[in-house]
């Protein structure tokens, strides 16, 4: 089979890159993985995460990139075409709709927390989060989603920048962005690591982060661990395999996904050694989750310092990080109007940019005049991320693990992988057996069914390995008349 001219190319190989870091980096980064690694041990806890994205990031993230890299086109078309090139089944393509589906549902709510961000850097800046406790801060978050004019107005500032930088084009639009907006985000950040050195609690900081503790690795860990590793990477998403479709075929997938990983969790280090010191210093709970970032930061920043100013800064980079998670989700659903329909980027970002607004709008409703409307139990905003997270990702990935390492021919993965002969059986072997076993795992804790005792887990483990194995290689033995594996 011939293959299928790439469309659109990053001018380099560092365009992928700063693409893919910047999808992945994102609120997550910001506040929970720091905020884990120091509840669960530390540096202790970051070598099990690094081996949890060994286990489950970088073979996926390979896997995506490959194929979209291979089928060159959204999530849908790639797979097909790949599908088409393996002469297997046509319905393998839904693994591609889901992952679409994913991205643009998550970006429906994901525009609203984007917006909190951006509407804070301005809040900072003209003084109205001036209070004198955290309990103050909660009320002014609060009445800020409660005004569904004001939550909205910042919502659709979110979703029209990004619609407008995806809509210039791949390297005119979403390349230049990140060329701009990363490099921005790591100077921003480590301007505010500096910062943090001067407020007095960065010893306890560090201890917090880097502190080597086994005795708080546990099964919540482990867990914790995987599903950070599987969602930090936007995988599942139609992010990275769209991005993966532009990717020019002397780069190598191995090194640009090491070097991915590596970013990512660089950041996310930065992040807690940004904030932490901060919380540290004056006294405060590390603990806040989410509000951590909109209630007890902006305090903290009031009683130090120039602390406006390193507010407005801490801010702006959260706004960037958001903004650029934001042009990863929809970038997969312009792609495919763009292949699919023959229309215009412009007009794709139009039309998809008009059923993002709509959604998203139910979603910030669901904060103020729509707080009774129901999605799966919950209010529409948690009902999408319910969706997105507990389902349709976990599944994304179980189905292109088993994709890749039972129905493709041997020659096209490790054609288009480009990986030795030892390092082709490893992925193999993990992308088979390992990685998607462990993605199980998340999807049965992330919906209450599995829990921390250890006999129950082993159960679930072995009982994972024996249904992947024997559904594996029912769909290998059904893909093909003949296995050249």
């Amino acid at each position: 089979m011939t293959r299928e001219k790439p469309k659109n190319l990053w001018l380099s190989r560092w365009g992928f890159i700063l693409a893919a870091t910047g999808s992945a980096v994102g609120l997550g980064n910001i506040w929970k993985f720091p905020y884990i690694t120091g509840e669960f041990g530390g540096g202790a806890f970051v070598l099990m995460y690094l081996a949890c994205i060994f286990a489950i990031g970088i073979p996926l993230m390979m896997t995506e990139i490959a194929i979209g890299r291979r089928g060159r086109g959204s999530p849908i078309d790639a797979i097909a075409r790949v599908v088409r090139e393996n002469n297997g089944n046509p319905a393998w393509k839904l693994v591609g709709t889901m992952a679409m589906l994913a991205g643009f549902m998550i970006l429906c709510f994901y525009v609203v927390v984007a917006g909190w961000a951006f509407a804070y850097t301005v809040k900072m800046l003209d003084g109205s989060l001036a209070a004198s406790s955290v309990e103050g801060l909660a009320q002014t978050f609060e009445a800020h989603n409660a005004n569904p004019w004001v939550l909205g107005s910042w919502s659709l500032l979110v979703a029209l920048l990004t619609l407008w930088i995806v809509g210039r084009g791949v390297q005119a639009g979403v390349e230049r962005a990140f060329r701009w907006l990363m490099p921005g985000l790591a100077l921003m950040l480590l301007v505010l690591v500096g910062y943090a050195v001067t407020s007095g609690g960065f010893a306890e900081g560090m201890a917090f982060l880097f502190s080597f503790d086994t005795s708080k690795l546990s099964g919540e860990a482990l867990l914790a661990a995987l599903g950070h590793a599987f969602f930090t990477l936007s995988l599942a998403s139609g992010a990275i395999l769209t991005y993966g479709s532009y990717l020019p075929d002397d780069q190598s997938i191995a090194r640009t996904t090491f070097t991915v990983v590596i970013a990512d969790t660089c950041v996310a280090l930065l992040a807690g050694l940004a904030i932490f010191p901060i919380i540290f210093a004056n006294g405060m709970s590390p603990s806040a989750g989410p509000g951590l970032i909109f209630m007890s930061l902006p305090l903290a920043f009031q009683q130090m310092p120039f602390g406006t100013a390193f507010g407005v800064l801490f801010f702006a980079m959260v706004s960037v990080a958001a903004l650029t998670s934001a042009i990863s989700m929809i970038e997969a659903t312009v792609a495919y109007l763009n292949e699919k329909y023959g229309i215009s980027r412009g007009r794709a970002a139009v039309g998809s940019g008009a059923v993002l607004l709509t959604i998203s709008l139910l979603a910030m409703l669901s904060f103020n005049v729509g707080a009774d409307w129901k999605l799966f139990g919950s209010t529409v905003f948690d009902g999408l991320d319910y969706l997105t997270s507990r389902w349709m990702m976990p599944l994304g990935g179980i189905f292109m693990s088993v994709l890749a390492g039972y129905c493709l021919r041997s020659e096209i993965m490790r054609d288009e992988l480009g990986l030795s002969p030892g390092g082709y059986a490893l992925w193999l072997f993990m992308v088979r057996y390992v990685s998607p076993v462990l993605i199980l795992m998340v999807f049965l804790h992330a919906l209450g069914w599995l829990g921390f005792d250890p006999l129950q887990r082993w159960y679930w483990i072995a009982s994972a390995i024996a249904v992947l194995t024997i559904l594996g290689e029912g769909f290998r033995r059904r893909s093909l008349p003949v296995m050249a594996r």
